[in-house]
């Protein structure tokens, strides 16, 4: 019997349907179509007023982005693995977002610097935003920025480490700085390190800040972990807070109303949450102080010894 031989012959894949074959070179693809791009803005560009998620490959990119308009999700295909370093837009931000809508996942944001104090990883103006799984490291500041409408912004499972200033301009910048009409949310996230200015500052009417740790442990220069700076109500629970032994305003942890009274507070729960001082604290903080006039409820919250539960302001 006579033998058949096969050659190997080498497997070609063609592309999924609708998608066409990445370049080595694009950092930067658009998931719906497989259009791939070196450079991110140029990405942000195509999509004009439409829909699309940006796929970024591993990589350190000095780039920056602003989103004009449409729906973006910019997501990293591996978590950790796409880091936008020092570089910022319209001396803003490494992302400046004024479309419809923004989603922001898994990218690493660091060393952002600009002259007016205020260099973000992400500069809010426009369009609700999500924030998830993300990093905001050693810049001035990690989010900034609102709008006068009823802007929807939450920002989950992710840390803020190395953040915030007064020595460089006449005002602060903070881990979170965020204003608008609407609401804000932040859950499951860890606030660290910080350099100047409050972990959270908040100008909103409703906000739900649960189930974030809160270390001020090897912070310099800091001031409240959260300031809610024109009242506001809703929910902050089941978050621990650590006060450092370096801080530069050590009178509270969380402030309700300490510039103006835009936003009722009234019914505003802070309940279930765990704080602490460092060793040798030597001081004794509120843990709540109300500037406001509103009753706000708080409730059972386990506090270190030291620390007062309420100050009426």
């Amino acid at each position: 019997m006579r033998r058949v031989l096969f050659a190997l012959l080498p497997l070609v894949v063609a592309p999924a349907a609708g998608l066409a074959a990445e370049s080595p070179s694009a950092s930067f693809t658009i998931a719906e179509t497989g259009q791939g791009f070196a450079n991110l803005d140029d990405a942000v560009q195509s999509v004009r007023m439409g829909t699309a998620t940006i796929l970024i490959a591993p990589g350190v990119y000095k780039q920056c982005t602003v989103q004009a308009g449409g729906n973006i999700t910019f997501k990293a295909v591996q978590p950790g693995t796409a880091i936008f370093d020092g570089t910022a837009c319209e001396g803003k931000a490494a992302f400046v977002l004024r479309g419809q809508s923004s989603v922001v996942d898994g990218i690493v944001f660091r060393n952002i610097r600009v002259s007016d104090g205020n260099g973000a990883g992400i500069r809010t103006e426009m369009g609700d935003l999500t924030v998830r799984n993300s990093m905001f490291l050693d810049s001035q500041e990690g989010i900034l920025g609102g709008q006068p409408t009823g802007q929807k912004i939450v920002i989950e499972r992710s840390t803020f480490a190395g953040l915030g200033q007064c020595d460089e301009t006449v005002d602060c910048s903070h881990s979170i700085y965020l204003a608008n009409k609407g609401s804000v949310t932040i859950t499951r996230s860890r606030f660290e390190r910080g350099t100047g200015g409050h972990y959270v500052k908040l100008r909103v009417p409703n906000v739900s800040i649960t189930d974030n740790s809160f270390d001020d442990s090897q912070g310099r220069k800091t001031n409240y972990m959260i300031d809610l700076s024109e009242g506001g109500t809703g929910l902050i629970a089941r978050n621990t807070f650590a006060d450092g032994p370096n801080k530069e305003n050590w009178t509270a942890f969380i402030v309700v109303a300490a510039e103006v009274r835009t936003y009722s507070s009234a019914g505003l729960r802070v309940v279930d949450n765990v704080a602490t001082l460092a060793p040798n604290f030597g001081k004794s903080p509120a843990f709540v102080a109300n500037v406001g006039r509103d009753q706000l409820t708080v409730g059972a919250n386990k506090l270190a010894p030291g620390i007062r539960l309420y100050e009426q302001r």
